[in-house]
């Protein structure tokens, strides 16, 4: 299998400041672009820390080829 690259960001902001979030762009070697969907998790340090574990887990079962 060819190497991956897993495209990701993160960044705490006070919950009630966030209003909308939009999908990131990433330019593509072929010139192409794609799109990644951002995910927003809210809650405690600890309610985070299980909901991205969680979604990680679940990302990766999407995958079972790798």
């Amino acid at each position: 299998m060819a190497n991956l690259t897993l495209v990701y960001g993160m960044r705490l902001l006070p919950s009630e400041e966030v209003t909308e979030v939009g999908q990131a762009p990433i330019k593509l070697s072929n010139g192409r672009e794609a799109h990644v969907a951002m995910h927003v998790l809210e809650g405690s340090k600890e309610e985070i820390e299980k909901q991205l574990r969680n979604s990680l887990e679940a990302f990766f079962e999407l995958y079972p080829e790798i």
